[in-house]
């Protein structure tokens, strides 16, 4: 059984791992180097980095529609194609390649949240549960046949990263159960309804951004930006003519007559300040100002004398 594994980021690290384990990976597939932090080093995508580690050969190709990736990647004469979070649609030509086909690990349950930020997506809508789904690929957006899934309860405190490392344990743990049936043909993947389907569509920095207006939503929509975004692109408003990163909040269901968007004072030490809402209060519990780190909101009302009272923007 040669296998070839495309995936990228972390999420994809732990099904490598399990399918590498398992499985003869004779290649990796991920996205190219891209400069990152503040010097803009080239970086390579954290499944670069445990392929090398295990000696698979890693293939980059910056486009796998074209010409030469396909035959490149025919070449390699896999029998499956297992993705996950690997950042490129595959062509019809390498759908048609593997003999088995491809599979791919996608987090959530389809047919809910079809698309590349399933998980911030699931957050923000409120959902009480999630999943994982193991799919063979078609040619549409994650509208595959459903091979196997497995829910996940959504907590109160889950973060789009915190919910991600869950999923991609349980998604590692999927795939290793699911692709022996798969394989001997004892396990079928059942059609997906399409009536069913939701959208979720790329997360780009405009979103995370809190407009004045905003502030007229209630207390509850705005947690669940605020864990949505986190740890990318993180919730962001204007206080004093600078950004404000809101990295975790929480609602509280109290009445206030201050105007939406003032921020105001709690009695509670560990929660000492909140913003008015069109519905409750949304208690701070770590901002962040631009060049300084991430503060309890205790800590940064020490340095920011003037914020009870200040009006978010």
């Amino acid at each position: 059984m040669r296998v070839v594994f495309m995936g990228s980021p972390h999420f994809a690290l732990p099904a490598l791992r399990r399918v590498a384990d398992a499985y003869d990976v004779v290649a990796v597939y991920t996205q190219p180097d891209r400069a990152a932090g503040r010097g803009r080093r080239l970086t390579p995508p954290p499944a670069k980095a445990l392929a090398l580690e295990r000696a698979i050969p890693v293939y980059q190709p910056p486009r796998l529609r074209s010409p030469a990736a396909v035959e490149e990647l025919a070449t390699l004469r896999p029998d499956l194609i297992v993705v996950a979070a690997y950042g490129q649609i595959l062509p019809p030509s390498i759908l048609a390649l593997p003999k088995h086909g491809c599979v791919n690990i996608h987090a959530s349950l389809l047919p809910r949240w079809r698309g590349a930020s399933p998980i911030s997506a699931a957050i923000l809508a409120g959902d009480a549960t999630t999943g994982v789904s193991i799919m063979r690929m078609d040619e549409g957006l994650d509208t595959g046949p459903v091979i196997a899934a497995r829910a996940l309860p959504i907590a109160d405190d889950d973060t789009t990263g915190s919910l991600t490392v869950r999923l991609a344990g349980d998604g590692a743990d999927l795939i290793i159960q699911t692709l022996p049936p798969y394989l001997e043909g004892s396990l079928r993947p059942v059609p997906q309804d399409d009536a069913l389907a939701t959208y979720a569509p790329p997360l780009t920095k405009a979103d995370a951004l809190v407009a004045p207006s905003d502030w007229s939503l209630s207390a509850r929509d705005l947690w669940l930006r605020v864990r949505a975004y986190n740890p990318w692109p993180i919730a962001t408003t204007g206080y004093a003519g600078a950004p404000l990163r809101i990295w975790k909040a929480l609602p509280i269901a109290m009445p206030t007559a201050a105007p939406p968007g003032t921020v105001v004072a709690l009695a509670d030490p560990l929660t000492p300040a909140g913003v008015a809402t069109g519905d409750g209060i949304l208690a701070l519990l770590e901002v962040q100002r631009p060049g300084k780190r991430p503060l309890p909101i205790a800590e940064f009302l020490r340095g920011e004398r003037g914020f009870i009272g200040a009006h978010l923007a």
